[in-house]
C-alpha cells in the first residue's frame, strides 16, 4: 500500500511567491531572486511531504503563475502576437509566460493577455490556450524535467506531473473556425512522447498524468481520443507506470473508458463521488493488473479527514484487490486549500481543521491504520461528534427562519418592463451609463492602515477617518472624469467575501489561510462553520457616507450569496443549498437597509454562480434553482424604483443564460473584453431583456487601452445589443491594479461611451 499526492500549493506557507512575483513585475528584484523563490518553495514542500511518510511526492505542480500555462509553453502553444517577443526580443521564458498571462505594453509592444476562466468548478483561474487550424507544437521548455531533477538531486521520490494531452485541448479555445482541437492530438502526442523520452532517461518511473476532463460529460469521439491517446503512450514507454487522475466529480459515463486505458493506476476521487468504488469493483475490477489511487482525503476543504469512513472505503478496496493494488492519496491536488494550520494562533474551532500539511499528514495516518501499525485512535468516533452537536454551529432561530420562506420572498414586486420605467424616472441616466465594478486600488498606504489597526498602533477613529478621506477622494475624481454611476471604493474592505464574513455570525477566519485564485492573487477564503446570519448593517455606513458627499449616484456593493458560499469553505454536515439560503436571507437585510438609507443603485455580485455548477449537466438544473432561489431571496425586498445589479466574470453563460435571465436582476455586468465580446454574444442569441454592461477593459493585465480600442469592443456590442440596454464599465473590480493605470483607462473609456453617444 503506497502512499502519493497529486499536487501541493505552490505560493508558499506565508505567500513567498507572490510577494516575490510582484516585486519582479515592479522591477526590484532580479529574475534570478524569483527563481531562488521558486526553488525554495519547491525544496520546502518536497521535504515536508516526504518527512510526513508521502511515498511519491509530485514534482511539476510547482508553477509562477499557473499549470496549463506552463503547459502551452512546454508544446510551444504561443499565440502568434508574441512571438516577435521571442524572435526579435528574446524575451526569457519567464517573462515571455508573464506576457501571455498579464499582457505585455511596453519597448513599442502592446499586446493583449491570453484568456482566463475558472478550472472546472474551483475559485482557481487557468489561462485558456489558444488554437489555430494550423497550430504546431514543439518541445519549447524543459521546465518539467529540469524540477525532476532538481528533487531527484535533493533525495526526493519524485513523481512528474503533466496536465494530460486530452485534456489540454479540450480546455483550450479554437481561435478559428474550420477545424475541432481534438484535431490537433496527433500534432500534440509526439512531444508528450518527447518529454516522456527525457523523464525516462532521467529516470523517472511513476508519471502523473491530470485529466480532470473525464468528470466531463464526454462525446464518444473525445472518449476515444483518451483510449488512442493512452495506448500510445503505453505502446511507447511500457516500462512506465502511468497514474491517471481524474478528480471533482465520478467518472460517470466515462468509466468503462477509465477502465480501459492501459495505466499503472487509476485515481478515484472518492471525497465528491464514494460510490464510484463499489461502480469500479462491481465491474470486474479484480481481474486487472492496476492498482487503484484512493482519493479519501478532501483536498478541496478543510475539514479534518473522516477517518472511519476512509478506512470502511479502503476496507473496501483491500478486501476485493488487495492491499498491494491500493494507494491512498487526497481527492485532488491540495492546491485550493491553504499551506499549513500551525501557523493559526488564534482559532476557536482549529481542532475541527486541515490543510495542506495536516492533509499529508493524514494520507500517512491512514496508510498506517489501514496496515494495522497503529491501533485506531478511541477518539475518532467522540472528536466527530463535538462537531456535530456543538452549540456553536446550530442557530434555532435562523433555520425557523430559512424553513419558512416561500416564492413570494424570491420575487420582485413587478415584472422588469415595470421596473425599468420607474427606475429611468428616479435615476434619470444618460445612454451608454459609466460606472466601475465597485473596488478601487488597494495601495500599499491602505494596506498598511488596516495592518496598523489590526496591532493597535492605530485608533478606529484614526483609522476610520482615513478611508474616508480615500473615499472622498475617489468621488470628487470620479466626478471629475465624468463617471455617471459612482462607487465609494471599498476601501475598507480586505476581500469582497472576507469582508461579509467577519460581519455575519457563523464564520470564522484564518491568519493565513492563503489559496490561489490566478498568478500572484492569493484570497484567504472564510470558514462556514454554523447557521449564519446578519446582527447588524455591514455597508450602510460607508456607502451613505459616499452617497453624501455628491448628487451622482453611488451604488451600494454587495457580495451575492452564491459567491458567498462558493469562495468560502462551507461547512460539510448540511446542504450546501441551505447554507446559502441563510447567506441569501442576511444579505437581503442588507439590501433593504440600504435602500432605506437613500441608495437606489446596489449590486450584489455574483462572479461565481457558474462555477458552482456540478460537472455533469444532468445535475445542473438542481443547483441553478437553489442558486437563482438564493440570489432573488437577496434582491427582491426592494421596490421597483430601486435598481438591482448584478456581476459576472470568466465564466462561459451560453449554456446557463436562462438561468442569468430568471435571477432577474435590472442590470448585469460581464467580462468580455479578454475574449472579444465572443461572451456578448449568448445574452445577444437570447434576446436577453434586461440591461447589460459587457466589460470593456481588462483589468487583470496592466495594460491600458485606448479610448479606440475599447470604442471598438463597444461598437461591437452595439451592433448585438440594443443600445438602450447597454451600460460601460470594466470587466472587474480595480482592487489589484495601480492607481495610474486606473485613472488612464477609466478616463479613456468615459471618452469611449462619449463618442459612441456622439455618433
Amino acid at each position: 500500500m503506497q502512499t502519493h499526492n497529486l499536487g501541493y500549493p505552490r505560493i508558499g506557507s506565508r505567500r513567498e511567491l507572490k510577494k516575490a512575483a510582484e516585486q519582479y513585475w515592479a522591477g526590484k528584484i532580479t529574475a534570478t531572486q524569483l527563481m531562488a523563490t521558486g526553488r525554495s518553495i519547491r525544496e520546502q514542500n518536497w521535504k515536508l511531504q516526504q518527512e510526513a511518510g508521502i511515498d511519491l511526492v509530485p514534482v511539476g505542480d510547482f508553477s509562477y503563475y499557473d499549470q496549463v500555462l506552463d503547459t502551452s509553453l512546454m508544446v510551444g502553444a504561443i499565440p502568434g502576437r508574441y512571438h516577435a517577443l521571442t524572435t526579435d526580443k528574446q524575451l526569457p521564458d519567464i517573462d515571455l509566460l508573464f506576457a501571455m498571462a498579464r499582457g505585455y505594453q511596453k519597448d513599442d509592444y502592446d499586446l493583449t493577455a491570453m484568456e482566463m476562466t475558472k478550472w472546472f468548478d474551483t475559485n482557481y483561474h487557468y489561462i485558456v490556450p489558444e488554437f489555430t487550424a494550423g497550430q504546431t507544437f514543439q518541445l519549447n521548455s524543459n521546465k518539467l524535467i529540469n524540477e525532476y531533477r532538481e528533487a531527484k538531486e535533493a533525495g526526493i521520490n519524485a513523481k512528474p506531473v503533466l496536465l494530460g494531452p486530452v485534456s489540454y485541448l479540450l480546455l483550450g479555445k479554437e481561435k478559428e473556425t474550420g477545424f475541432e482541437k481534438l484535431d490537433l492530438l496527433k500534432r500534440l502526442l509526439p512531444v508528450y512522447l518527447e518529454v516522456l523520452k527525457k523523464l525516462d532517461d532521467a529516470g523517472a518511473y511513476y508519471i502523473q498524468f491530470d485529466e480532470p476532463c473525464l468528470s466531463l460529460d464526454l462525446t464518444p469521439t473525445e472518449q476515444k481520443a483518451f483510449q488512442k491517446t493512452y495506448q500510445e503512450i503505453h505502446a511507447k514507454f511500457p516500462g512506465l507506470h502511468i497514474i491517471l487522475a481524474s478528480y471533482f466529480e465520478c467518472y460517470g459515463d466515462n468509466l468503462d473508458t477509465a477502465l480501459s486505458l492501459p495505466v499503472g493506476t487509476l485515481h478515484l476521487d472518492l471525497v465528491r463521488c464514494p460510490s464510484q468504488l463499489d461502480d469500479i469493483l462491481t465491474r470486474k475490477f479484480t481481474t486487472a493488473k492496476t492498482r487503484l489511487s484512493l482519493g479519501v482525503v478532501d483536498g478541496r476543504n478543510i475539514w479534518k479527514n473522516d477517518t472511519l469512513q476512509s478506512l470502511d472505503l479502503i476496507k473496501k478496496a483491500t478486501d476485493a484487490i488487495g492491499r498491494e493494488r491500493v494507494w491512498i492519496a487526497p481527492s485532488c491536488s491540495l492546491l485550493h486549500v491553504p499551506c499549513d494550520l500551525d501557523l493559526e494562533t488564534d482559532l476557536h474551532i482549529k481542532q475541527w481543521l486541515a490543510f495542506a500539511k495536516q492533509k499529508v499528514q493524514e494520507i500517512s495516518a491512514l496508510r498506517k491504520l489501514a496496515e494495522n501499525l497503529a491501533e485506531n485512535p478511541a477518539d475518532i468516533e467522540i472528536e466527530a461528534d463535538t462537531r456535530r452537536t456543538s452549540t456553536l454551529i446550530h442557530n434555532p432561530e435562523v433555520k425557523a427562519r430559512t424553513a419558512a420562506l416561500t416564492e413570494r420572498d424570491a420575487r420582485r414586486n413587478n415584472p422588469f418592463p415595470e421596473r425599468r420605467n420607474r427606475q429611468r424616472e428616479t435615476l434619470r441616466l444618460p445612454q451608454f451609463p459609466t460606472t466601475t465594478i465597485g473596488s478601487f486600488p488597494q495601495t500599499a498606504d491602505i494596506r498598511a492602515l488596516r495592518a496598523k489597526l489590526k496591532k493597535g498602533e492605530l485608533t478606529q477613529t484614526e483609522y476610520d477617518n482615513s478611508i474616508a478621506k480615500e473615499t472622498e477622494e475617489a468621488i470628487r475624481w470620479q466626478e471629475s472624469i465624468g463617471i455617471d454611476v459612482l462607487v465609494h471604493g471599498e476601501f475598507e474592505r480586505n476581500d469582497m467575501v472576507e469582508y461579509f464574513g467577519e460581519r455575519l455570525e457563523g464564520f470564522a477566519f484564518t491568519g493565513n489561510g492563503w489559496v490561489q485564485s490566478y498568478g500572484s492573487r492569493c484570497v484567504k477564503p472564510p470558514i462556514i462553520y454554523g447557521d449564519v446570519y446578519r446582527k447588524e448593517p455591514m455597508t450602510v455606513r460607508w456607502s451613505s457616507y459616499a452617497q453624501s458627499l455628491t448628487k451622482r449616484w453611488v451604488k451600494g456593493m454587495l457580495t451575492g450569496p452564491v459567491t458567498i458560499l462558493q469562495w468560502s469553505f462551507v461547512r460539510n454536515d448540511q446542504p450546501r443549498s441551505l447554507t446559502c439560503a441563510q447567506i441569501a436571507l442576511a444579505i437581503r437585510d442588507e439590501v433593504a437597509d440600504l435602500e432605506k438609507a437613500g441608495i437606489r443603485i446596489i449590486q450584489i455580485d455574483e462572479p461565481a454562480i457558474r462555477e458552482g455548477l456540478p460537472l455533469r449537466k444532468a445535475n445542473w438544473q438542481e443547483y441553478l434553482n437553489w442558486a437563482v432561489r438564493a440570489f432573488r431571496i437577496a434582491a427582491s425586498g426592494v421596490a421597483d424604483a430601486t435598481q438591482i445589479h448584478t456581476h459576472m466574470c470568466y465564466s462561459e453563460f451560453n449554456d446557463i443564460i436562462q438561468a442569468i435571465a430568471d435571477m432577474d436582476a435590472d442590470v448585469i455586468t460581464i467580462e468580455c473584453s479578454r475574449s472579444q465580446m465572443e461572451l456578448l454574444d449568448a445574452f445577444a442569441t437570447f434576446r436577453y431583456p434586461n440591461e447589460i454592461g459587457p466589460g470593456v477593459y481588462d483589468i487583470h493585465s496592466p495594460r491600458v487601452p485606448s479610448k479606440t480600442e475599447m470604442l471598438t469592443l463597444l461598437n461591437k456590442a452595439k451592433d448585438v445589443v440594443p443600445a438602450e440596454q447597454l451600460w460601460v464599465n470594466p470587466d472587474c473590480g480595480l482592487k489589484t491594479r495601480a492607481w495610474p493605470e486606473t485613472k488612464a483607462a477609466l478616463t479613456a473609456m468615459v471618452e469611449a461611451a462619449e463618442a459612441l453617444r456622439n455618433g
